[in-house]
């Protein structure tokens, strides 16, 4: 098995990116194992049978991809290994059962940034390495459960404010247990957890349960080709959350969340974990509808640095959804985390219901009335950088509500070119602040 090495230029020091290349390897035909085309359970239990299977045999081999050919194949959670590509065929659509019963048992994985045992995603790997999926196909979400789901009612946020204080107050990670009537926390589409070597390459990717692409605690990830249309509750296209080394590139979104959303774990878990969020660059995706081109935070207290946006299409408002900002970073008082090497270049947008740059340091969401402020810790944030931005209408140009005891510093604002609604800079507690 080879390995594609990918050397990319920024403005700090990027690691080489190391990820797998199949095209050597053997090829492991789900239908040589049994799968079967059908929306019942009969081919449901088949084709989760086979696709465990060819990928079982592929990992053992050494390294092989696995075949989804052309056609539709219902299944439920399917568990990646290392050394194992899965290609979904050109005219092929991989069919994700609706039933939560399908992603039992529970798995290590997180919510919202806090780590938890909950229903698997979709399509999961744990401490893999060498793991791609491929190919033109589809992956398809049935959201038939989900979205109910998705309107978090009071025994939803009860649940969530427990795996709250459970986090705050460090509570082993095996006693969060999160799957019980009520609870409702939906799964990722893919989570590659703990993983090495990551490549997500041309797949379509409709609808999904929560967060769609989310490598927490990698390293090395490729995602480039890969289109995403979800609109549903927090459907941000890619979450890479405490992950270094990264590139995303050559993508669509058209999402109903963020774009992208870069994280790195909530209050006292990212204390804990203590990986940032490192050397990532985006570039040459296009953005036909999000909230934002680019959010950080605010699950970020374990850091985000050393990253790169450049020649991004942000098509932005649309008749059925409001577009913010090009980049946005939330944070508030429990976070704490350091903010710093932001560049953002080249990036082209139309109208903005936002800013270029808008950075909010109060942002609790439901969590100010649902849980207690445990510690306090202010987050650091310092080294921004746009040049060359461009949008036919923006709100502001740039908004900065920084804090007192933490001023904002060190944002530079080179050749932006917007019409604004309002006053262009609206700004509180920024120091050596340029706009040129």
């Amino acid at each position: 098995m080879q390995t594609e090495n990918i050397q990319l230029s920024a403005p700090f020091d990027m690691p080489m990116i190391g990820v797998p290349d199949f095209s050597d390897c053997p090829l492991f035909d789900i239908v040589d194992f049994g799968a079967q085309q059908g929306r019942d359970d009969l081919a449901k239990a088949a084709n989760n049978q086979a696709i465990a299977h060819a990928i079982e045999a592929a990992n053992a081999q050494g390294g092989g991809t696995v075949i989804v050919p052309a056609g539709t194949w219902l299944c439920g959670k399917i568990h990646l290994k290392s050394y194992v590509n899965l290609h979904v065929a050109q005219g092929a659509t991989l069919l994700f059962s609706a039933l939560p019963t399908d992603y039992l048992p529970a798995v290590l994985t997180s919510w919202e940034g806090m780590e938890c045992y909950n229903y698997s995603p979709l399509i999961y790997a744990l401490a893999c390495e060498h793991v791609a999926i491929s190919g033109k196909g589809t992956l398809l979400a049935q959201m038939d459960v989900w979205t109910p789901w998705g309107a978090r009612p009071n025994a939803h946020m009860e649940a969530l404010a427990g795996l709250y204080h459970q986090a705050a107050k460090y509570e082993p990670v095996e006693q969060r247990q999160m799957v019980f009537d009520g609870a409702h926390l939906r799964p990722h589409f893919i989570q590659f957890n703990r993983c090495k070597h990551v490549l997500v390459e041309n797949i379509q990717i409709e609808n999904s349960p929560f967060w769609v692409l989310h490598p927490f605690l990698c390293r090395d990830v490729v995602i480039r080709k890969v289109s995403v249309r979800a609109h549903g509750h927090n459907n941000d296209g890619v979450d890479p959350e405490m992950t270094q080394n990264m590139l995303i590139e050559d993508c669509i979104f058209d999402q109903g969340d963020d774009a992208i959303a870069l994280k790195a774990g909530r209050n006292q878990d990212g204390w804990r974990l203590n990986v940032p969020s490192k050397n990532i660059v985006i570039r040459r995706c296009h953005i036909k509808c999000a909230h934002h081109l680019v959010a950080i935070g605010s699950e970020l207290s374990a850091g985000i640095e050393n990253v790169l946006i450049q020649d991004c299409q942000f098509d932005g408002q649309t008749d059925y959804q409001d577009a913010g900002n090009l980049l946005y970073i939330k944070t508030n008082e429990r976070c704490g985390g350091v903010i710093k090497h932001i560049y953002m270049q080249n990036i082209r947008a139309q109208k903005l219901g936002g800013a270029a740059l808008v950075i909010e340091t109060d942002v609790l969401y439901q969590w100010r009335e649902l849980v207690p402020t445990y510690e306090r810790r202010l987050t650091i944030i310092e080294q921004i950088y746009l040049d060359t931005i461009q949008a036919q209408q923006a709100e502001h140009l740039c908004r900065i509500e920084g804090q007192q005891e933490a001023p904002v510093q060190q944002i530079t604002l080179s050749n932006i070119n917007m019409s604004t609604k309002a006053e262009a800079v609206v700004n509180r507690h920024v120091e050596r602040f340029i706009l040129q």
